[in-house]
């Protein structure tokens, strides 16, 4: 949280398992019903796939997977969630499955605690905050951390280029 931000903030909250994760709405470009993810070879486990997306190719990748959780399983409510992150100043867009889509709703800055600290095995920088809703707990991701600048290039390297032959 930015210093002297007193600005209420819109998030998506959706669904991983059991928890709520939300992402700052500014992020978000759109959210897509689940389709056909086409598997691209010798890519990261938690790397699902791409899909088209009016044109261009847009990787999948499985957030369960890379926050040790069970993978995604497709189901009435699964969804895409389309986002730009931000690596080495470029904007890359990535498609992200989510069990479901909740709501987009305002947390004010006084209703988001910083992040937990658990010693220092527990990785969790690219967790902005904890925001509280009623009686429960939302995880804030802080999308431009969650994947390191290698696993974001060794996505982008391994898409065919144009024209090219497997």
């Amino acid at each position: 949280m930015a210093a002297g931000t007193n600005e209420t903030t819109q998030y998506l909250t959706f669904r991983l398992e059991d928890e709520v994760f939300a992402l700052d709405i500014t992020k978000v470009r759109e959210v897509l019903d689940y389709t056909i993810v086409t598997k691209v070879p010798r890519t990261p486990d938690f790397m699902r796939g791409v899909i088209n997306l009016r044109g261009s190719v847009v990787p999948v990748v499985d957030l369960r997977l890379k926050f040790g959780m069970t993978a995604t399983e497709s189901g009435v409510n699964t969804c895409i969630i389309i986002t730009e992150v931000q690596v080495d100043n470029e904007t890359v867009v990535l498609g992200a499955l989510a069990d479901a889509v909740q709501e987009v709703l305002d947390l004010e800055p006084g209703s988001i605690s910083p992040p937990p600290r658990i010693g220092t095995k527990l990785r969790t920088e690219f967790i902005k905050g904890m925001g509280r809703q009623n009686d429960r707990f939302l995880i804030i991701l802080d999308i431009d951390k969650v994947f390191s600048v290698d696993e974001l290039a060794a996505v982008r390297q391994d898409e065919p280029a144009p024209g090219a032959s497997a």
